[in-house]
């Protein structure tokens, strides 16, 4: 018989344990949208501001068209990717296939991964330039709409360990980018990979053989199946655990009704291992017609586009040093650094962050226009770099003639910059005013007149980031009159940086009355 002392000590025992047991499991985040959105974007992200994107894999050895070349190469006409309806047009990707490597039906998309070889990819050298670049994250690409995995994975054998490269390209960046303090993440695009094939008789793309990387055969009005999604899943997810991703970003098929439930559920997965892991992750998706997930549960990405207006929650542009494709292809059109500085700024200004995205070469070397571009970016930040890093958006972004659209894809209607527009940005008590191009007159800040009290407390200092040159202002009912410097900072080329001194920290649009900013 069980004495009762014992017994009395056996049951805390248990109970102990128990309780333990409980808090061990217990999940933070639930797969509902009003528990997720106790979600709080990570200090790293919003003081990181720049990231570095970079589209790799097999779609970079045709070095045409772009990434898409596979959703292209076996439709004859041009076919919207919107519909899946094909047009009466040429399709350029579809002749060029035919002419360079013959026809679809004698080579699919699958055998240029073995033409893929990187034979020259060297994990150290890319994450030693990024890192001059000034970026402070990095996202490779884990698997692209073709489904072919630039990463270890257990969940198909279409990878890059497996076959082309033989490396785990994920794996090694994520190594070398840790011995760096450079958060990492990945994307995932494969949601939309259920409508990226062609179907027909005689191609590839309907042999069984390979039905593990094409897909089974359907319409592209079908809704993807579950086993296609269950599939998504457990190889999004596999990323995610496998490498600790500190973000993970996810293109617009993610986005779409079918996959709300995954949503869901791999949101609070997710959100709850960085609880587990003791650190702060980013989950990055797009809204494209539809609302896919509430402000502030996760971080808002705009393709190609940016905001109008300064966003309450942390969201992220994401775009390329290539203006005709994320890959790279022959006919690449570099953007100049200057246009890419004044984009990053005006984005910066709104509470946001830059991805920009990289297109190496099959052989794994980024071409040295991509490179200069990149160094020269990291230049301008390390002198203007304390006015970006770490920031927040004063109480208005900026004044001038220059507006930008908003959303996606509409990067293409922007308009160059001029010395009237000025973009700001705040730390401590410093307000920075950066002049979109440089001035040949005197700068008249209007939101900073005598009139105005968005400047309560008295201007101590102004000097201009690079620069040793003696500034002279004055306060004027018309404005902030800035005297025109004699001579530029060396080395400064875009977005020249006014750091405004003032006795304490600026009132700013997320400023809360202790002081403290959200």
């Amino acid at each position: 018989m069980v004495q009762p002392k014992f017994y009395k000590t056996f049951l805390l025992v248990t109970a102990f344990f128990l309780l333990i047991s409980i808090k061990n499991n217990a999940q933070k985040f639930q797969p509902n949208w009003e528990s997720l959105k106790q979600y709080t974007t990570p200090e790293w992200f919003e003081d990181a501001k720049f990231g570095i994107f970079i589209h790799w894999g097999p779609y970079a050895v045709p070095e045409f068209g772009s990434e898409w070349y596979g959703y292209h190469m076996y439709r004859p006409t041009l076919t919207p990717h919107t519909t899946g309806i094909p047009t009466e047009n040429t399709n350029p990707t579809y002749e060029f296939h035919k002419k360079t490597f013959g026809k679809p039906k004698k080579f699919g998309y699958k055998d240029f991964i073995p033409m893929f070889k990187a034979e020259k990819f060297n994990a150290k050298e890319w994450m030693d330039l990024f890192e001059k670049s000034g970026a402070k994250y990095v996202v490779p690409v884990g698997e692209h709409c073709d489904g072919f995995a630039m990463y270890e994975s257990s969940h198909t054998r279409w990878n890059s360990v497996n076959m082309g490269p033989k490396v785990d390209a994920l794996g090694e960046l994520a190594a070398e980018a840790r011995k760096r303090d450079i958060k990492v993440g990945s994307s995932s695009h494969l949601a939309y990979g259920w409508y990226w094939w062609h179907y027909a008789k005689g191609l590839d793309t309907t042999d069984p053989e390979f039905r593990d990387f094409y897909n089974e055969p359907h319409a592209f009005t079908d809704p993807p199946t579950k086993e296609f999604k269950d599939l998504w899943y457990k190889r999004a997810m596999e990323m995610v655990e496998k490498y600790e991703l500190d973000l993970m970003w996810f293109d617009f098929g993610f986005c779409t009704p079918d996959y709300e439930e995954y949503r869901l559920d791999f949101l609070a997965n997710y959100y709850n291992m960085a609880e587990k892991w003791d650190k702060g992750v980013v989950l990055n998706y797009k809204k494209i017609r539809y609302e896919p997930i509430p402000d502030g549960a996760a971080v808002l990405d705009i393709e190609r586009g940016k905001m109008d207006r300064i966003r309450p929650w942390p969201w992220q542009t994401d775009t390329s040093i290539g203006r005709n494709s994320w890959s790279f292809v022959k006919d690449w059109q570099n953007k100049p650094a200057e246009e890419l500085i004044d984009e990053f700024v005006d984005i910066v200004s709104k509470n946001g962050n830059l991805l920009l995205n990289v297109g190496p070469k099959a052989d794994g070397t980024i071409p040295e226009d991509q490179t200069q571009t990149l160094l020269d970016i990291g230049k301008w930040l390390q002198i203007n770099g304390e006015g970006i890093y770490a920031t927040k958006p004063w109480i208005i972004y900026g004044e001038g003639p220059s507006r930008s659209g908003i959303g996606d894809h509409t990067e293409y209607d922007q308009k160059a910059m001029s010395p009237r527009d000025i973009r700001f940005t705040t730390r401590d008590n410093y307000i920075y005013a950066f002049v979109m191009d440089w001035p040949t007159e005197d700068i008249l800040i209007k939101s900073m007149s005598a009139d105005i009290a968005s400047l309560p407390d008295p201007i101590v200092n102004i000097e201009l980031l690079g620069s040793s040159e003696k500034i002279t202002w004055k306060k004027t009912g018309d404005g902030l009159k800035i005297n025109h410097p004699v001579n530029k900072p060396e080395n400064a080329f875009a977005a020249y940086a006014f750091k405004i001194e003032l006795k304490k920290a600026p009132d700013g649009i997320f400023k809360k009355d202790n002081g403290d900013y959200e």
